[in-house]
Formats: structure tokens, sequence, C-alpha cells
């Protein structure tokens, strides 16, 4: 059975540094049996990365919508998986108000890093925490998920800004503040099923030292370098804008 004390054991085999900013994709059942199980994976994450910035994807792009517009701060629960769901509900966490694409941090600057996420009419605007990510040269972890799950990526779409990659019409949403407060935001969201050509970055990443394996618990984990990542995509998509759309990848 992992414990707190081994996960953390894997995090430091992996090279990773209590004091950077790292955002977590996770698989819970991928990590294997894990004492106080869910608790105890957040516990060992937590305590390493105390002197950092940890961050947890908390999206609710599924449940808040033009027929379901109101994003409730502290209720909306993420459809990101059970880590993340238990991460916001922690004491010291903060969650920002973007109501589809919020982020849950907890450590150093984690209420300045959420704040201002719902100023912006798209998901992952470059001065969200999603480009904040980049400022920080932080490390996203990909726990027992794959590349196909990254939202970072999308923010690199988002800051070219890639043609059609939102829709032209908000829709109409509530921001429900943890003190009760209404918040009406025009939203404008993502078109297209992008993220299915993500996996073809791999080899890009790799080549340019941007991405590399490591264990945690039972877990297979991909670590990647999100400015060296951003940086990438970025070029790449300054050529081909529409790289990953099916229009073009059906012609490939």
């Amino acid at each position: 059975m992992h414990t707190k004390e081994t996960l953390k054991a894997d995090l430091a085999r992996m090279g990773l540094k209590p004091e950077q900013t790292v955002l977590v994709h996770s698989s819970m059942r991928t990590i294997g049996e894990v004492e106080n199980r869910a608790d105890g994976v957040l516990d060992a994450l937590m305590e390493y990365f105390a002197p950092g910035l940890l961050v947890f994807p908390t999206l609710t792009y599924n449940s808040v919508n033009a027929e379901h517009p109101v994003f409730s701060e502290t209720d909306t629960p993420t459809c990101t998986g059970i880590l993340p769901e238990l991460f916001r509900k922690r004491a010291g966490v903060y969650r920002s108000l973007h109501p589809t694409h919020s982020v849950a941090a907890a450590g150093r600057e984690a209420k300045e890093f959420v704040s201002g996420h719902e100023n912006f009419d798209s998901p992952a605007h470059r001065n969200s925490p999603w480009g904040k990510l980049y400022d920080r040269n932080a490390v996203i972890l990909f726990i027992g998920a794959t590349l196909y799950s990254n939202t970072f990526l999308h923010g690199v779409e988002e800051w070219l800004p890639v043609p059609g990659m939102l829709t032209e019409t908000p829709q109409q949403l509530v921001i429900e503040t943890a003190n009760l407060r209404r918040i009406p935001r025009p939203m404008r969201r993502h078109v297209g099923h992008h993220s299915q050509w993500y996996g073809l970055m791999e080899v890009l990443f790799r080549e340019n030292n941007a991405l590399s394996e490591g264990k945690f618990g039972d877990a297979k984990v991909y670590l990647l370098d999100a400015k060296k990542a951003g940086d990438l995509v970025y070029a790449l998509l300054q050529k081909t804008p529409l790289f990953f759309t099916e229009e073009y990848q059906s012609k490939c």
C-alpha cells in the first residue's frame, strides 16, 4: 500500500521541487491502493508543494451553460475527478470564479493566482490562471492521465488566437460567490474537439526536452514544462493555425 510518505518520495524522485508551481491532471484509480485513499493523495501533494503552488482544474463546462447558467463557487462540482473535487473543498484552497473553466489553488500566492479569472469572456485568457502557469514556469503533471487532458493548450490556442476557436456569441451566465453575491457574466465557449489531437505533440515535446515521465504510486506520470510546451505549440500554430482541427488532420 502506498502512503503519504512514499508518494512524497515519488515526487522527489521525479525531480520536482517543493517550491514549484504545479498543475495536476489526475486519475485516482491509476495510483493504486493508498492509505486514506484520495485524502492520502491530497495530503501528500499539499504537504510536498506547501512552499510552492499546487493547482487543480475544477472545470464545469459540462454542467454550466445557457440552459443551466448559474455557477456556484462553493456548490458546483467539477467534472475533472475525485481529487480536484475534494481539493477545492479543503481549507486554504481558493477557487477561481470562471463559470466553466475554474481552477483551485493552494500555497504561495494562491489567492492572487486565481483572482480575476471571471473578468475575461473566454475560458483561458492569457492573463487568466491558465496564462499564469506559463509566466510561473509551471510543471503540468498528468498522473494517470494522458496529454489529451491538457486544458493549458486550449489557452495557447486562444492567445494566438486560432480562428474559430471561440463562439462568436457569448452565453449569459451567472457567477454565485461564496458569500452569495450574484455576478452576471457573458462568456464565450470553446468550439470543436481540439484536444483529441493534443497527443500528436508528444514527439515534439520529447525532442525539445519539454516532456519527461515518472511514477506516482502505480500511476504513470507525464511531466510537461508549461513554458517550453507553450512556446512550441504557439510556434506551430503560427504556421498552421488549424493544426488541432478535424479539417486539417483529415487531410494529413
